[in-house]
């Protein structure tokens, strides 16, 4: 990796995004940013994503020191003109995975990069093919599983990806909550 001076401010309470950029080798610090998930009515698709990096962005109160850039991420599903985020609740998860069963959507992961004196928002898509769930299928991961801080109700790296998705055009990463490749390109190029 090209040499990195700077530290990234990790505004993410996801395992997935932590365990990507510390594996990464990036030097970084988790930061908490308390903000309400909610996007105006009108977006879509990409737009959802990327308006919500923006407001995780622009809740974080403190300064930006010299030698450090903020990132925040969104991820969203994208099934059928809808938008799929986080289950409420198990039932919820269980109709959200019922709505994949058998179908293509599109996971779309917004990432803001900022520093003191710039940003840049950007986003990717993965397309994910599942194969027909059976309600056993379902239910076992469900029961087995965590699907209720992920968007769309499931976790690609988890059972229900191993045994219910058919084929992935895109970044894998992506659906795991941060498109990994295309962060790379974009921070070497943002310092």
């Amino acid at each position: 990796m090209k040499s990195f001076e700077k530290t990234i401010l990790l505004a993410s309470q996801s395992p997935r995004r932590q365990q990507l950029i510390k594996e990464s080798g990036f030097p970084y610090k988790i930061i908490n940013i308390d903000v309400e998930e909610n996007f105006p009515e009108h977006l879509k698709a990409e737009a959802i994503p990327m308006y919500l990096a923006q407001k995780k962005a622009e809740a974080y109160q403190k300064p930006i020191a010299g030698n450090e850039i903020l990132v925040t991420a969104d991820t969203i599903v994208w099934i059928d003109n809808h938008v799929l985020n986080k289950p409420i609740d198990m039932e919820d998860a269980k109709k959200m995975l019922n709505t994949l069963s058998g179908k293509m959507h599109q996971v779309f992961t917004g990432v803001c990069i900022q520093s003191s004196s710039k940003k840049i928002v950007f986003y990717d898509e993965s397309k994910v093919f599942f194969n027909s769930l059976e309600e056993e299928t379902i239910n076992y991961y469900l029961e087995n599983y965590k699907p209720l801080d992920k968007a769309g109700a499931y976790g690609v790296q988890e059972f229900i990806g191993f045994v219910g998705i058919d084929k992935i055009e895109g970044c894998f990463y992506n659906i795991m909550g941060f498109p990994m490749a295309k962060f790379y390109k974009q921070i070497l190029n943002f310092i």
